[in-house]
């Protein structure tokens, strides 16, 4: 498996560095890349899909959602700037493997999954692999998770048309939120939002990316007939 790990933090690196002009660096945070070195991705896909699971590349996970490619997961991860007292909110937990890779980093995840076959699986799954550090629910990502409120980071990962101003107004001032904005299945951009000590936000692009859709938003759009 060794060898598995080291091709694909070989690809992480490649990938970075053909597109640091779009993402503003040369190299991750090491400690984002001794993360994914630590998380064992094999155990957090489909068993047919274990041969594939250190490729560069996203895999389905069931119902309809992917596991992200581990570019892309460090990439979002390593934007957050995550400190180890932080305090962060997931949308989008599907198979858990994200959510894995931020316990390793931070004091505490509130982590929040639309379907809920899916969320209780990766529950089960973290737990087994003695992952603690964190909390899920089962409920829709639009509304964040109040309760818990702010965060010093919030991450989505699942494409949004728009971002939600419930997770803005639960982002700490200071904080970083990473999230895909565009249409379902078409254009899509990773956005970074800051929000500065007063409150203000400004969003930056990132890099184009393709995710599932956010899945609260599609059902609504279904329902408007949209």
């Amino acid at each position: 498996m060794k060898k598995n790990i080291d091709r694909m933090i070989a690809e992480i690196e490649r990938e970075v560095e053909f597109t640091q002009r779009q993402i503003g660096k040369k190299a991750f945070d090491p400690r984002v890349m001794a993360a994914m070195r630590a998380v064992p991705r094999e155990k957090f896909v489909p068993a047919e899909l274990k041969p594939f699971a250190y490729d560069n590349g996203p895999l389905p996970i069931g119902n309809g959602q992917t596991i992200s490619q581990p570019y892309i997961v460090a990439l979002m991860t390593d934007l957050l700037q995550l400190e180890p007292e932080d305090i962060v909110l997931e949308i989008g937990t599907g198979s858990g493997y994200q959510t894995a890779i931020l316990t390793q980093l931070v004091k505490k995840v509130f982590t929040v999954e639309y379907i809920r076959e899916l969320g209780e699986a990766a529950a089960e799954r973290l737990r087994k692999l003695n992952y603690t550090n964190f909390e899920m629910r089962i409920a829709n990502g639009y509304e964040g998770w109040p309760e818990h409120a702010p965060y010093d980071a919030v991450i989505v990962t699942a494409a949004a048309t728009h971002i939600p101003p419930a997770l803005v107004e639960q982002l700490k001032p200071g904080g970083r939120m990473v999230i895909p904005v565009g249409l379902p299945y078409m254009h899509q951009e990773l956005m970074l939002l800051e929000k500065d000590e007063n409150g203000k936000t400004s969003t930056h692009d990132i890099l184009a990316v393709a995710f599932v859709p956010l899945q609260e938003e599609k059902s609504q759009e279904q329902e408007n007939g949209k």
